[in-house]
């Protein structure tokens, strides 16, 4: 997804009834919006302090484009030819929509203040012909890259992270335990707004009654999201987190919930089951705040200390 200076947002289409092409239509002029400089107002200004680019990484079957995010050179320092940074893999949030230019305001932030090299995972989209599977495959496939190709990079693999947003926290999730199960291990997760269950449950929560047509017109875009993420005929527990057989010795978690939110219950469950399993785990709830608060800090005003929240617990977390 390329930047463009300028781009109307598109209207929000009707999402029970949305065809294959008018979603296709609606995701590509969603996303040039997005990747605008006319979004700025909602999304944020990088930091100026990290240098912004797009790398492509060549994975089984497929070449998947990553916005790579690194603390820029100041001049006379070696900034640009550091080996040791820690690395945060990050998943931006959407399902069926979004592209990791919407996340240049925190991910530019991470990398210049940590300093830390950020790579956020331009995944395939949720569509009739791409399920969740591909997008948690594309997930794990880039931090298994990264980490193997670390010194290519300039990351600390022993000093690894994974950052995600709604479904993208969902991704990261689930990456989180594909690591532990292969033996990589993480030093911190960060769920943020995190849509842990498309399973038959994910509509029973309580949130999700509570907050389903208020603030936003919420349901539509989730029922969407879970018909696209889990067609017939797949094991839609498998790839809900919050449902897994074990969330034992998995990396430490920083679970962020916005209260205005119908998966927050999600977030809160998910938080409960790690403690109970015995991974480490920070629940942290943000009054009044709604879904994906943390991309848009121009108009949510709790954005920042969300982001500074989470640069204390990775600067923690990522230490050496």
């Amino acid at each position: 997804m390329s930047e463009t200076t300028t781009a109307t947002r598109p209207p929000e289409p009707d999402f029970s009834a949305i065809t294959t092409e008018q979603l296709i239509a609606y995701r590509d002029a969603e996303n040039r919006f997005r990747a605008s400089s006319t979004a700025r107002a909602m999304l944020g200004e990088p930091d100026p302090g990290a240098a912004i680019g797009w790398q492509e990484i060549a994975l089984p079957g497929r070449d998947l484009p990553v916005r790579v995010y690194r603390p820029a050179p100041t001049g006379d320092d070696e900034a640009a030819a550091r080996t040791d940074l820690p690395l945060v893999v990050h998943v931006h949030g959407g399902g069926f929509v979004g592209t990791a230019v919407q996340c240049d305001w925190t991910n530019s932030h991470l990398a210049a203040a940590l300093p830390a090299l950020v790579v956020s995972v331009e995944h395939r989209l949720l569509a009739p012909d791409s399920p969740l599977a591909n997008a948690a495959d594309d997930g794990w496939d880039v931090l298994d890259h990264v980490v193997r190709h670390a010194a290519q990079w300039g990351a600390d693999p022993g000093r690894t992270a994974v950052f995600g947003e709604s479904c993208g926290a969902l991704i990261s999730a689930l990456t989180a335990i594909r690591a532990r199960e292969a033996g990589l291990e993480l030093k911190a997760q960060v769920l943020v707004n995190p849509a842990v269950d498309v399973s038959e449950t994910m509509f029973d929560h309580a949130s999700m009654v509570e907050y389903a047509h208020s603030p936003t017109l919420a349901l539509p875009q989730l029922r969407l999201v879970q018909r696209l993420a889990v067609p017939p005929g797949t094991d839609a527990r498998a790839l809900s987190p919050l449902h897994a057989d074990d969330v034992s010795g998995l990396a430490p978690a920083l679970v962020v919930v916005p209260t205005q939110d119908p998966v927050a219950d999600h977030g809160r469950r998910y938080a409960e089951r790690l403690r109970e399993a015995g991974t480490p785990v920070r629940l942290s709830e943000y009054p009044g705040a709604k879904h994906a608060f943390l991309t848009l800090p121009g108009v949510e005003p709790q954005a920042e200390a969300a982001q500074a929240e989470i640069l204390q617990f990775l600067r923690a977390a990522l230490a050496k």
